[in-house]
């Protein structure tokens, strides 16, 4: 390799920069995350046990703790445990926040990048202002208002049209309200960067060409926005299915998803290995589609030649 064809040492902080933080605070706890998945603690405390034998020099892994997630047990049957549930139960909930927060995030998107651009930074505001306030008070203010004594209920008796209040809270709709709520500024934010960038030009050439409002939407502006779609859909998606304080605070018992669990498991029956190897199967049923995804459409974004 020439000397020319070194990277400067400006390029290679700025490619080293994000790479370490990736090594530090990603691989890293996966890593112990992956150690402490094969731990056997036995009657002990201490989840940091060696996994190999002194004496022999061979590893002791303690598969069990990944096999318990996919068995009930001795004769039981698989993939009908609480876990894979909860699993199945945290993706649902998560396509659904998800495509909530599409459905109302676009619009939003829209409108900003079509507003004038002395506007925009105040609607840009706007929508970050959540942010500047405690993710946990935003969702016990959801519980203030979704209670049987809550906002909606009284202003549903005041009005007439219940004369009890309605359960609203400790619901799939109240869970999902939340969610929906606390996520939404990561689907609207990178339609907008998307979509702002979207020259409007080809919209009226579509009218001219004698194209409906409508088709003409869903020809030109959504195909041009794949890009934030896919995004915010991730950046939605992602946290979703590991969530855990919202379904604690406003979902009901029948809403147990996989952060409840691991943290159950972890905080309440003090069994870290498992805890961590349900956490490596989550980071697993996220990572690998998701590189699967980027690693097909990388190729197929590639010139022919």
């Amino acid at each position: 390799m020439s000397t020319n064809s070194l990277p400067s040492p400006g390029r290679r902080f700025v490619i080293g920069v994000p790479f370490s933080w990736l090594l530090i605070f990603f691989l890293l706890p996966f890593l112990i995350l992956v150690y402490i998945s094969f731990v056997d603690m036995g009657n002990d405390i201490n989840p940091f046990k060696p996994i190999w034998d002194s004496g022999t020099g061979l590893l002791k892994l303690k598969y069990e703790n990944y096999w318990s997630i996919f068995r009930t047990g001795e004769g039981g049957a698989l993939f009908q445990t609480l876990y894979i549930e909860a699993y199945l139960r945290s993706i649902w909930y998560a396509l659904c926040t998800a495509v909530l927060c599409l459905l109302i995030g676009y619009p939003f998107a829209y409108f900003i990048a079509r507003a004038e651009p002395s506007v925009r930074p105040a609607l840009l505001m706007m929508v970050m202002l959540p942010f500047w306030t405690s993710f946990l008070l935003r969702v016990y203010a959801w519980k203030g208002i979704l209670a049987d004594q809550g906002v909606i209920n009284q202003l549903l008796m005041a009005v007439g049209l219940t004369s009890e209040p309605v359960q609203m809270l400790y619901t799939n709709v109240s869970m999902l309200v939340g969610m929906t709520y606390v996520y939404l500024p990561f689907m609207i934010l990178p339609l907008y960067a998307n979509l702002v960038k979207m020259d409007f030009r080809l919209l009226e050439a579509a009218y001219d060409l004698g194209t409906s409002p409508f088709k003409a939407f869903w020809l030109v502006t959504v195909p041009l926005s794949k890009a934030g779609i896919v995004a915010g859909f991730m950046l939605v998606f992602i946290p979703s299915v590991g969530e855990f304080v919202i379904p604690s605070l406003l979902g009901g018992p029948e809403n147990i998803m996989i952060g409840r669990v691991v943290w159950d498991e972890m905080f309440t029956s003090n069994n870290w290995p498992r805890a961590s190897a349900l956490a490596v199967v989550m980071i697993g049923l996220i990572v690998v589609p998701l590189a699967l995804y980027y690693r097909y459409t990388g190729e197929a974004a590639e010139p022919k030649h």
